[in-house]
C-alpha cells in the first residue's frame, strides 16, 4: 500500500529525537498517512501487530514510551520512523502549526537588515503579463541594496528601473516562531566589469541553480518593512 518514496525502513532516530518529538504532531502526521492509504484506526492497528486500545495509548504517549512500537506503525504506514517523528525533511514550512499566543510584532527598518543577513535565498516578484510571477533567487546584500545574478533570458532579467518587490522570510517549525522582510524598490542592471566582479566575489554569490547566469539585477528599496511573528 505504499504510494510514496519513504519505503518503510529500520532507520536510526537519535534518542534526543525521540524525547523532543511532539506526541500531537506525531499522531497529526499517523492520522493523515492513515486516512490517505484508507486505513481505519483498527486497520492500522491490526498491520502493526498491536490492540486497537494500545495503538490509541500510544499515539497519546508519544514515540518515547514505546520506540519499538513506532517503528511498527511506521512500516504499516510505509514511512521511515525519522519521516514519522520529525515529518519531511522537504516538506513546505509551516506544517507544524502556530505556537501559544501568536502575535505578530513590526520589526524597524535596522532589524529588516539585520534579519537578512549578507546573503542567502529571497523571492522577486515581478510585475509581467498575464499576472504577477515569484522567483526564488540567490541574493547578497551590497550597501543597502540586494543583488542577484540571472541568465541572458531569464524572466528574473528586468528591464531597467523596473518596479518590484522582495521578500525574505525564515520559520522555527519546532517553536512557531518567524520572521518576514519586504522590500518595495526598482531594478537596475550592474554593468560596471569591476563592480561584477566585486559581487561575483561576496559569500553566497554563487547560484544554486547553477547554469551560465552573469547578468546581475540590483534592487535599490524604497521602503523595507517586516514583521515578526513570537509565542508564549
Amino acid at each position: 500500500m505504499n504510494d510514496t518514496p519513504d519505503a518503510a525502513h529500520s532507520d536510526a532516530v537519535h534518542p534526543e529525537a525521540l524525547q523532543r518529538a511532539d506526541p500531537a504532531a506525531v499522531a497529526r502526521r499517523v492520522a493523515e498517512r492513515r486516512e490517505r492509504l484508507g486505513l481505519s484506526e483498527d486497520d492500522l492497528a491490526r498491520q502493526a501487530a498491536m490492540a486497537p486500545r494500545y495503538l490509541h495509548h500510544l499515539l497519546e504517549a508519544g514515540p518515547a514510551f514505546d520506540p519499538g512500537g513506532f517503528l511498527r506503525i511506521a512500516a504499516a504506514l510505509g514511512l521511515s520512523r525519522s519521516t514519522l517523528l520529525e515529518g519531511r525533511a522537504d516538506a513546505p514550512p509551516g506544517q507544524g502549526g502556530p505556537g501559544p499566543r501568536p502575535r505578530l510584532l513590526d520589526l524597524t527598518e535596522r532589524e529588516c537588515w539585520d534579519l537578512v543577513g549578507a546573503h542567502g535565498v529571497g523571492r522577486v516578484a515581478l510585475p509581467v503579463q498575464p499576472g504577477p510571477v515569484v522567483y526564488p533567487v540567490n541574493y547578497v546584500v551590497d550597501d543597502g541594496t540586494f543583488a542577484y545574478r540571472t541568465g541572458g533570458h531569464s524572466a528574473a532579467g528586468l528591464p531597467e528601473g523596473a518596479a518590484l518587490s522582495f521578500q525574505i522570510d525564515h520559520i522555527d517549525e519546532y517553536l512557531g516562531r518567524g520572521w518576514s522582510v519586504l522590500a518595495l524598490g526598482t531594478a537596475h542592471h550592474v554593468e560596471d566589469p569591476d563592480e561584477v566582479r566585486r559581487l561575483a566575489d561576496l559569500p553566497g554569490a554563487s547560484p544554486w541553480a547553477g547554469g551560465d547566469r552573469p547578468h546581475w539585477i540590483r534592487i535599490r528599496p524604497d521602503k523595507i518593512t517586516g514583521r515578526r511573528l513570537v509565542s508564549g
